[in-house]
């Protein structure tokens, strides 16, 4: 299998498992991730989700041997399903109804590089990297980079590293807000683990509407803004967890949520 599952305290770790090719994203990885993703997605005992690399990388991006047999051979559906295959697993990121965090232990490159950009925080090792290379291959930027790169770092600096196809360490990419966090290597499954639990004992509901307002907040007026943190407020007032998070603050013990 070129990913690999575990799931331990309500916190799923999704590994890309070809640490021989840098986890190039292959079309079979990139459907066994979409397969992945789906059950995440799916499974209210999950709380939380963690998304990494086997070995040195977290990704090379795209398989440059795997797209050149298909170039060779005029196979333009078997590029087209794999650029769909990974449109929907940034989709399924976007979407996803509980935090995202991406452990970047290594490279993350072209499509690794979008990859980690579809999670919500990305806690790095000093030996990270990040860089939509795309350009360097006579390519367009894919898996959502060019959605998400902007947003990060604003227009003139995304297309600065777009265009050049730069790739940036990590302590740069931590200066512009791409990495959240750098933290040495042997901790990096640790804290990533640590951001997921705190996460994972919010309110589900909160934490569903508070990620898809901010990600909605882009490209909508102030007066959208707060009717929709009304409505969403309103939503979560009616709801338990509300109830108890109120209830354990005066009660001064840690509150406990439940599930969506």
């Amino acid at each position: 299998m070129t990913v690999r599952f575990d799931l331990e305290d309500g916190i799923a770790t999704i590994t890309l498992n070809r640490p021989d090719k840098l986890n190039a994203l292959s079309n079979e990885l990139s459907r066994e991730l979409v397969e992945v993703l789906t059950r995440v997605a799916a499974d209210d005992e999950i709380r939380g989700v963690i998304l990494t690399g086997a070995g040195r990388a977290f990704s090379a991006g795209g398989d440059v041997d795997g797209m050149q047999r298909h170039v060779d051979k005029g196979d333009w559906d078997g590029i087209r399903d794999l650029l769909e295959a990974g449109a929907h697993v940034v989709s399924l990121l976007d979407a996803m109804a509980k935090p995202t965090v991406a452990a970047v232990n290594g490279p993350a490159v072209g499509a690794g590089g979008s990859l980690a950009l579809a999670c919500d925080l990305r806690i790095a090792t000093p030996t990270a990297s990040f860089g939509l290379v795309f350009s360097r291959l006579g390519l367009h930027a894919d898996w959502g980079g060019t959605y998400f790169l902007p947003r990060l770092v604003g227009t003139a600096k995304a297309l600065e590293l777009i265009l050049s196809g730069d790739v940036i360490d990590a302590g740069e990419a931590l200066r512009l807000g791409i990495f959240t966090r750098i933290v040495a290597g042997d901790e990096l499954a640790g804290a990533a683990r640590e951001v997921a639990k705190r996460f994972a004992a919010k309110s589900p509901l909160a934490l569903l509407l508070a990620r898809q307002a901010v990600h909605d907040s882009v490209n909508m007026t102030l007066k959208d803004v707060l009717d929709l943190e009304i409505e969403n407020q309103m939503r979560c007032f009616r709801g338990p967890d509300a109830k108890e998070g109120i209830t354990a603050f005066l009660e001064k013990r840690p509150p406990v949520f439940g599930t969506r």
